[in-house]
């Protein structure tokens, strides 16, 4: 054991950053004799300790860095490891890993959305959940679980969940005492007596031309992406028979509810609508809670309403989880800061702090979040959701997703036909990509 230590340390050669040559699984430790295995002294500790002379680099949006501040106090008292904050968000971070971590200048550890994941895998830049596998499995939820898996093995360290849903204003609806239509053809009556294109009022709104916004459409009746839940990227769904009757009730309500062209419904635009009282039904997520309840005296959420075929509408939905890098020189601390800030304690500081809803089953369980009038319905609303595709394949949808949808609705096009040449593109993309 002693001669194999010596020569894993001669092997391993100095490195000034923070990221050397891709590094294995950390299913055991580095052979140094602080990063040996140390059995703990109390239940519940980790077996594991950090690497000689580890730091960190985490990349998180500098809008919540305040977790990250109190996670690296807590690391930092307990390891005596000093973290390194850069500001890389969740929507950016793996594109730049693939990036930059064979280059040695990637963040140990980082905040990702799972629909990336399998493009991480192919680059080879993220390494398994395996030290800390099973305590993840068990606390959090196991749609948050399997978001961050593939083929079987876990990657990521779930830590909140998130899908859209409606906002509204009730004020707007003084006549069913200030509640919403709960379907379809509910709210397709509304919009007939509160519409008023000149004054720029709109029954409900939401971005048309984007299919993370519009898939609700398509996963209430049927339709699906790629088959297998979305793991088998050789059956595209696209034109399946539940996808072009949901084309069909999508196009047909540009005349019915929402009188603007596609690429004029903008985020902000929405907003400021939402905000004026022009916009009685605005489809948000949970991240724009606290801005709405400073604007509207009363506010309310609910669920996607109910399809014209009785089926509950089925929003994408993502979850976030922190991810470990495959070059970091110090994989161990790595693994233990993203088990640390991936904890039920700081899920629940990440609500408290802004509102994230957690993939923590304890902390979804809570008080503070159960008891969340806006909280529990987005946790009931990811219930009703089709987590996005994780397959590197998925680049292929999100490349012709708009050209497709503005079809639809700009053009009435014809459903089969738009469907058929929508799942062609994806088809033609995924081989270029081969």
């Amino acid at each position: 054991m002693l001669t194999m230590a010596l020569l894993l340390s001669a092997c391993g050669g100095a490195n000034n950053g923070n990221n050397a040559s891709p590094s294995p699984s950390a299913s055991a430790p580095a052979a140094t004799e602080s990063a040996s295995a140390a059995p703990s002294e109390e239940a519940g500790e980790e077996e594991y300790a950090p690497e000689a002379g580890a730091k960190l680099v985490v990349w998180y949006s500098a809008s919540e860095k305040a977790l990250i501040d109190e996670a690296a106090k807590a690391f930092k008292e307990k390891y005596g490891i000093d973290i390194e904050y850069q500001d890389v968000g969740p929507d950016k971070s793996i594109e730049k890993m693939i990036t930059d971590a064979p280059a040695g200048v990637g963040a140990d550890v980082f905040l990702a959305v799972h629909d990336r994941l399998g493009s991480a895998v192919q680059a080879g830049v993220v390494l398994p959940n395996d030290l800390h596998e099973e305590e993840s499995k068990a606390n959090n939820s196991d749609k948050s679980v399997e978001a961050w898996a593939i083929d079987g093995q876990l990657y990521g360290y779930p830590m909140s969940v998130e899908t859209t849903a409606v906002f509204y204003n009730k004020d707007l609806f003084a006549d069913t005492n200030g509640e919403a239509p709960k379907d379809w053809n509910g709210v397709i009556e509304f919009a007939k007596k509160f519409n008023d294109a000149k004054a720029q009022k709109y029954a409900y709104m939401w971005e048309v031309g984007n299919g993370y916004w519009s898939w609700g459409f398509f996963g209430g009746y049927g339709g699906y992406v790629f088959g297998k839940d979305g793991t088998d990227g050789s059956d595209i769904g696209l034109n399946s028979a539940g996808s072009v009757e949901a084309a069909q009730f999508f196009g047909s309500l540009k005349d019915q509810i929402l009188p603007i062209k596609a690429a004029d419904i903008k985020a902000d635009i929405k907003t400021s609508l939402f905000n004026e009282g022009k916009l009685a039904m605005n489809v948000s997520g949970p991240w724009q809670t606290g801005e709405f309840k400073k604007s509207i005296a009363n506010l309310g959420v609910m669920e996607y309403p109910t399809l014209p075929n009785g089926k509950p509408m089925m929003p994408f939905s993502g979850v976030k989880g922190f991810l470990v890098n495959a070059y970091s020189q110090y994989p161990i601390a790595a693994k233990l800061f993203a088990e640390l800030v991936s904890s039920e304690e700081f899920q629940a500081k990440n609500f408290e702090l802004f509102g994230s809803l957690p993939s923590n089953k304890n902390v979804a369980a809570s008080d503070k979040v159960s008891s969340d009038p806006f909280a529990s319905v987005f946790l009931k609303q990811f219930d009703n959701s089709t987590p996005m595709p994780k397959i590197a394949e998925m680049n292929a949808f999100w490349a012709t997703h708009e050209a497709a949808l503005s079809s639809l609705w700009n053009d009435k096009a014809d459903p089969q036909a738009t469907m058929d040449e929508w799942a062609k593109k994806v088809k033609d993309a995924i081989a270029s990509s081969q």
